[in-house]
Order: structure tokens, then sequence, then C-alpha cells
């Protein structure tokens, strides 16, 4: 998916100057890296609040307009009020073609309803994990990776390194850990059988 959205450049900076942008119906943020230096922008709120609801924005390279420029760049974080639905700051990361990214990607699972564990075990799946840290260039950049769950049995689990990841993208460890991504909860009933034996 092609996202793009408009900035201008922001002149103001301080959190005075914030205020009053918010108040005018538009969201300051900044962009960073690369080669050049940090620039602060501003965008409209109402569409920046909708693109931030829209999983793909948070794992997408975007595309921001600063003023008929074009930059691409890759959501960093979004700092929101403590009980408001408004968004206070967005920050951006530029991005290289050539250059290899890590960033965070939404796994969809398919097919857990008709898995073993669901059907024959009577099991529930639960998961773990909802995303992966991974590392890629631009241009090979998932808005998702999908996790068939149809072959999955009773008692098993699903750990990170055992996902097909898309061509040119790796996964991100930290150390030696991978982690449990989905695993099989038992059924009721079943777990309270095996307490009961165990206690007899």
């Amino acid at each position: 998916m092609q996202i793009e959205f408009k900035a201008s450049l922001r002149a103001e900076q301080g959190s005075s100057a914030s205020r009053r942008l918010r108040r005018a119906g538009q969201v300051p943020g900044i962009i960073y890296g690369g080669d050049a230096p940090a620039t602060p922008i501003t965008m409209d709120h109402n569409e920046m609040f909708h693109l931030l609801s829209k999983e793909a924005f948070h794992a997408s390279v975007l595309t921001i307009d600063l003023d008929g420029a074009k930059q691409t760049v890759v959501l960093r974080d979004s700092q929101w009020h403590a009980y408001k639905p408004q968004v206070l700051h967005i920050d951006f990361q530029r991005v290289d073609a050539t250059h290899k990214i890590h960033l965070k990607v939404p796994l969809h699972f398919i097919n857990g309803e008709n898995s073993p564990a669901v059907k024959l075990g009577g099991g529930m799946i639960s998961h773990v994990l909802n995303e992966l840290d991974v590392r890629c260039l631009p241009g090979d950049l998932p808005e998702f990776i999908e996790v068939d769950l149809g072959t999955l049995e009773a008692d098993q689990s699903i750990h990170a390194s055992q996902i097909k990841l898309p061509k040119g993208v790796e996964l991100v460890t930290h150390g030696d850990v991978d982690p449990v991504v989905v695993t099989v909860l038992k059924a009721k009933g079943e777990a309270a059988a095996e307490d009961g034996n165990a206690q007899g």
C-alpha cells in the first residue's frame, strides 16, 4: 500500500508554539536520520489521526510531501494525550533504498480454527506475539507477515524462527532468545483431568 501525506516546515518551536499548532488543528512532528539535519514539521491532525488508526501506516515506507519536496520515511513514534483522542507529536525516520531498516511488522494468523489443535484437540490458540522485529531493505518491507496455523497440533508452539519470512526479510532476535509466537492452551476439561490424575 502506498501511503502519502502532506506536511509543512515548522518555523516556530517550543511547547507554547506546539500548543498553538494543536489548537489550530495541526500536529507537530519531526523527520530525522540520514545525512540531512532533523527537520521540524507540522501536519493536519485529523488526517494523521486517521492514518495512525491504519495498521499499514505503522509498517510501511511512507511518502511525505514536505512543501512540494517528497521524502521517504518510516514511522518511529507517536505521542498521544493521556485521555483525549488527540495526537501530540509524531516522529519519522528517513529511509534510503540501499540501506536496511529495522521495524516491527504485524502478524496475521490464518487457519487456526481449522487446525488439529482446535478441531480435534479442543484447544484454544493463544497469540503470544502479534508482531515481529525484522530487518530488510525498504523495498522489501512487508505490510504484514502471514502465519498459517492450519497444521498446528495440541501441545505445540510456534517460535519466531519457525515463521516463513518474505524474501529479503530477516528476523531480528535479541541474544539467543527464540520467542514463542503462538501456543495452544488445553481445553478446560482436559486440563482439569490432568490435574486430577497428577494429584491422585
